[in-house]
């Protein structure tokens, strides 16, 4: 947990305490990014672009202890701007696959299938099923994140996993 008054210090312009703050959620950021981006070059732009726009913007936090949730919704923002810029479509990376599946049950059918399984996701669940269970944001914070009513997260969160259970049932892992 960050210090407030740190992230208070970084409000008012010191820039070793806004850099110190940013640290302690670059990796989250990164995986965040990676997700969006599908590879180490773009996400690590994601990366620097969230820096820059929450350095030009850390003034503008409403609640310090929502630090990293902002961080999160810039970065976020920032992906999606890239892939808009790029006209790429938004799947999961097999190195994302393998990061991911790393921290689950180290079932093979899982890892497998894990990519195949999100990609059939749109980009609104993949986003509320990342915040949720990869980055572990409440469903408040998700829905602060991506400018959603509380009530739309539940709904995207159990749509999507009610997709992914269907193709599990039917074996449906092919893109």
């Amino acid at each position: 947990m960050l210090n407030v008054k740190r992230i208070k210090k970084a409000q008012r312009g010191n820039s070793k305490a806004f850099l110190e703050c940013f640290q302690t959620y670059e990796v989250d950021i990164y995986k965040m990014a990676f997700i969006y981006m599908k590879n180490e070059e773009d996400a690590l732009e994601v990366v620097q672009e969230t820096a820059y726009r929450s350095f030009k913007n850390v003034s503008s936090i409403k609640e310090p202890t929502y630090f990293k949730t902002w961080l999160l919704k810039i970065a976020i923002n920032v992906s999606i701007d890239l892939l808009r810029k790029k006209k790429i479509d938004v799947q999961m990376h097999e190195h994302v696959k393998d990061q991911l599946s790393t921290d689950l049950n180290e079932d093979i059918d899982l890892e497998i299938t894990l990519k195949d399984l999100l990609s059939h996701l749109n980009e609104s669940e993949k986003s509320v099923l990342v915040l949720r269970f990869y980055q572990d944001l409440t469903f408040s914070e998700i829905s602060n994140v991506l400018d959603l009513p509380l009530g739309t997260v539940k709904t995207i969160l159990y749509r999507a996993l009610e997709k992914l259970r269907k193709n599990v049932e039917r074996g449906d892992f092919d893109e």
